[in-house]
């Protein structure tokens, strides 16, 4: 290769180091200029991140791969490519797994990358990620240069250098570990707020905002949004960062035990309770709580919870001894808080406790194509635990992922890429290379389900029971409430809600149905 035309490929981008641009541009303006003079059929950047790969461009590759999360250890030509200073190219016929089978946008009919390159980037010395080049052509690669990748591998990191500069002098004025860690959950990749919508980029920049604070947070939002995880991110966030996180679902505990769990007891405060026992406030004293579903707790825990929010003492049920705590509250609940109020099933002086700062975390359906990114994280989870070498969605996959309404949102994404990758390699003869999702794998309504008050009376209800009017109200109410909880996740005070009853009236009420 002479050294015109890598001049001519790497000036406009030495120029761009001087612009202001989006990192994603300027990733993509990296990749396609090295495509341009390095033909190849996918290109991408990854940065390492401890023991993980992480996707921040790619051109030629299946959407869902910026969504993936590679663990070096399970990829061992990521693992070579870390381990050389230098750029590496693997043979044609080499029969190490590639991590790209499969997800280079190319016709079904030829999935398996043959011919891969890849360079290290090295910034300040140090690891920071992979430049990688592949092609589904055997010996593709086999007359190009390697100093050519490894002029653009220095470039790619004068870009990053750049880019994170920039980053850090638009954050010096605020704590730059906090930003950082809004992108980040509690631990490692195993969980992750991933997206690239403008309501995501909305709801991280709101939790940008508020995460340095102390305020008082309630995050709205419907079920299976992902919360919790906004909860940690706020958490990470914060000067309270080195301080534990303590959770506490209100609605997986009767009301008897709440205050029990909240406030701690002491010995003979009730029966059972044979010595003392901390309660999650006093868990969180320095750090953060966060209550989960808010919206169950009673009036008559509300109450004492107020109390300890205006002046942050406490008592543990039968002691009269005060605590003091210092604790930064965050809550959840997928209720409407406020309507609540106006009917008298909430506080008013409560409510407004909670919602210092609301916080809306957007449904799904109003994220666009942040569906693909969701799904190719969990197809690279899936495709780890199953041990499979690729799994991937078939376009026809994409466009139904794309189309469908996800009432349950991000929770059902998640059980549906596991569900339908066990389901359609249980229908394998032989366990393939490459497993592809199709559309029909995936077996989405095209509509959404009916909701229960709206489900006829099913004709054999009163036939099948003789005329026994019980009986038949049974089958019905029974029909209704499996309907429900299989439309929640199995998530009771969800059901409860839709179905119009209080979470223990349902819960007595299935007893009686034999449904618990």
């Amino acid at each position: 290769m002479t050294t015109k035309p890598l001049l001519t490929a790497l000036l406009p981008l030495v120029s761009d180091l001087s612009r202001d641009l989006p990192d994603q541009e300027r990733y993509r303006r990296l990749l396609q200029a090295m495509r341009s003079l390095l033909p190849c059929d996918a290109a991408a950047l990854l940065r390492l991140d401890g023991e993980w790969l992480v996707p921040l461009a790619v051109d030629g590759l299946a959407p869902d791969t910026l969504g993936r999360r590679f663990r070096v250890s399970e990829h061992p030509r990521f693992k070579i490519l870390l381990s050389h200073s230098e750029p590496t190219r693997f043979a044609s016929d080499s029969d190490l797994p590639d991590p790209y089978d499969g997800l280079v946008n190319a016709p079904d009919a030829n999935l398996e990358v043959h011919d891969c390159m890849g360079c290290p980037l090295l910034v300040d010395e140090q690891p920071w990620g992979l430049l990688t080049l592949d092609a589904l052509t055997p010996g593709q690669f086999q007359s190009l240069e390697l100093e050519a990748l490894q002029a653009f591998a220095s470039l790619a990191a004068a870009t990053v250098t750049v880019a994170e500069r920039i980053q850090h002098l638009a954050l010096r004025a605020e704590d730059e570990h906090q930003r950082a860690e809004v992108y980040r959950q509690a631990s490692g990749q195993d969980k992750e707020l991933i997206g690239q919508s403008k309501a995501h980029t909305h709801l991280l920049e709101e939790i940008r905002l508020v995460g340095s604070s102390d305020l008082t947070v309630l995050i709205t939002g419907e079920t299976g949004v992902g919360k919790e995880l906004v909860a940690q991110a706020l958490h990470q966030a914060s000067s309270r960062a080195n301080k534990p996180l303590i959770s506490l679902n209100c609605a997986a505990l009767p009301d008897t035990l709440v205050e029990s769990e909240l406030f701690g007891h002491v010995r003979g405060a009730f029966t059972g309770a044979h010595g003392e026992r901390r309660g999650k406030f006093e868990l969180a004293n320095g750090g953060t709580l966060f209550l989960d579903e808010v919206g169950e707790l009673s009036l008559t825990v509300q109450a004492k919870l107020l109390r300890v929010l205006q002046s942050g003492q406490l008592q543990r049920l039968g002691s009269d001894r005060e605590h003091h705590v210092d604790v930064r509250l965050i809550a959840a609940t997928n209720r409407d808080l406020a309507d609540e109020v106006r009917n008298g099933r909430y506080r008013a002086d409560f409510y407004h406790r909670l919602s210092v700062y609301p916080l809306q975390v957007p449904p799904l359906r109003e994220r666009g194509r942040d569906v693909l990114l969701l799904a190719g994280y969990f197809l690279e989870q899936n495709r780890s635990r199953l041990g499979l070498n690729s799994l991937r969605l078939s376009s026809e996959a994409q466009a139904a992922l794309l189309a469908y309404d996800w009432p349950g949102n991000v929770r059902e994404l998640e059980h549906l890429i596991g569900r339908s990758a066990l389901k359609a390699l249980g229908q394998q003869a032989q366990r393939p290379r490459i497993l592809t999702l199709q559309a029909a794998d995936l077996d989405l309504r095209s509509v959404a389900p009916m909701p229960a008050a709206a489900l006829p009376l099913p004709a054999d209800a009163i036939q099948t029971t003789n005329g026994d009017l019980r009986t038949a109200v049974d089958t019905y109410q029974r029909q209704l409430i499996e309907a429900c909880l299989q439309r929640h996740q199995n998530n009771w005070a969800s059901a409860a809600r839709e179905l119009g009853l209080d979470r223990a009236n349902l819960s007595r009420l299935c007893r009686r149905l034999g449904l618990k």
